[in-house]
């Protein structure tokens, strides 16, 4: 490890000194995030989580310090890694530190460095987990199962981390409960529609300052991430195409008014590209051996692996860094195609990730699971859990009231019309 950090006995992060930085961002976020805020004075409060002990893995940016911040206040004891080498805020961090959270995150760390963070929040034995892409959980399971038997339950953030998760549960090796709060409605439907849609196009014009009107925008997958980007390249006068391999997904882009073709077709006329599948190689060298030259191609995937670099690599004849979060690769014929974050999710590498706002709900998630399981986890079957229906309504009937929406209510007479299977026409 380079002496080039700022260490304690409870952090490493990039400069201490970067703090005060990092407050007025925490502090620009919870002013946004309203339902994070009430559950955190009724919480503090109650003292919920008091005892218990609980390691995240999730990026490290100013709403998470909000959560981080809003667990602690409820008696949590805390650690905390990143959960994406490029996705830290180093001035947040720094102000976590300086606010004596445990905390060990940096921005451009390599792939020894992620996991010694992991292993060092896992020192604290704790009790529950909060994750993002499932990294934390599996680290648990293959490299510290001697903690499984003190954990009563986590969390899981992202849906590629609920799909494998879920896929360890029917193969019996998943060891503790775990709640998909990826799959409340209140997260997917707002954060992986509204906030990926919105930081990514924010994070593609960051690294290019590219015009986005006029282009053809493709993007591969047309789930709920996929979807959100589509939804905000057209608003943006892009002429959007899609690729799918689900038809129903693929029928809906259809309905939407995009093109759908495949990957292979939508190479030779691409202008810019998001992977948005949580799939390896969907992006591979014979999609770069056909796209047009100043080609944009860039992920918001959870993990690095939709685009295969390998494969470009291996093509070109010359590689450099042209602007912040973007590489141009130039090849044998002359072809320059442009790799935005290495990869890597570039709604959080080259932008700030999704607004506090949508993050308000997705984080009020996660943090009334932890009280869930807090006091009910020990009770839980070893399984993937949905969310109770009850806490989804909570949380947007709070978003609502902030935003001063109105909401009617079914009268006794509607109540029991809704269930009066005998009522005809």
């Amino acid at each position: 490890m380079s002496d080039q950090y700022s260490t304690g006995e409870k952090f490493k992060v990039r400069d201490l000194g970067l703090a005060k930085d990092g407050r007025m961002k925490i502090d620009w976020a919870e002013s946004r995030m309203p339902v994070l805020a009430a559950l955190r004075k009724e919480h503090k409060k109650l003292q919920s989580l008091k005892g218990t002990k609980i390691t995240g893995c999730l990026h490290v940016t100013k709403e998470t310090a909000v959560l981080i911040e809003a667990l602690a206040d409820a008696g949590a004891e805390i650690s905390w890694s990143g959960c994406n080498p490029l996705s830290t805020n180093d001035e947040v961090a720094a102000a976590l530190a300086e606010k004596d959270i445990s905390i060990y995150a940096w921005h451009g760390m390599n792939t020894e460095e992620f996991y010694w963070c992991i292993d060092k929040t896992l020192e604290m034995r704790p009790t529950m987990t909060l994750d993002d892409g499932a990294d934390l959980i599996f680290r648990v399971h293959n490299k510290h199962p001697e903690l499984i038997d003190g954990l009563f339950g986590g969390t899981e953030e992202t849906t590629t981390g609920v799909h494998r998760l879920r896929a360890m549960a029917r193969d019996g090796a998943l060891k503790y409960p775990v709640i998909a709060v990826n799959d409340a409605e209140t997260k997917w439907d707002f954060d992986n529609v509204f906030g990926t849609g919105q930081s990514s196009l924010d994070g593609i014009l960051r690294a290019t300052s590219v015009l986005l009107a006029g282009k053809n925008f493709v993007t591969a997958g047309y789930g709920h991430c996929g979807y959100g980007c589509a939804l905000r390249a057209d608003g943006m006068g892009a002429n959007v195409i899609a690729t799918e391999v689900k038809a129903t997904a693929a029928l809906k882009a259809t309905l939407n008014g995009h093109r759908v073709m495949k990957m292979d077709d939508a190479a030779k006329i691409g202008d810019v590209f998001i992977t948005a599948t949580g799939m390896k190689d969907v992006i591979v060298g014979r999609h770069f051996e056909t796209m047009k030259d100043g080609a944009i191609v860039c992920n918001t995937g959870h993990y690095d692996c939709e685009i295969n670099l390998e494969d470009l690599e291996a093509m070109a004849v010359s590689k450099r860094t042209i602007r912040d979060n973007c590489e141009e690769y130039v090849m044998k014929d002359g072809r320059r195609i442009y790799i935005l974050a290495q990869g890597r999710l570039v709604n959080l590498a080259a932008a700030e990730g999704h607004p506090s706002e949508v993050m308000d709900m997705s984080f009020a998630n996660q943090f009334l699971s932890m009280v869930l399981l807090a006091k009910e986890g020990h009770g839980m079957t070893v399984d993937v859990h949905d969310i109770p229906e009850d806490q989804d309504q909570e949380i947007a009937t709070i978003k609502l009231e902030s935003l001063d929406a109105g909401l009617d209510a079914l009268t006794a007479d509607q109540i029991a019309y809704d269930d009066d299977y005998a009522a005809g026409t």
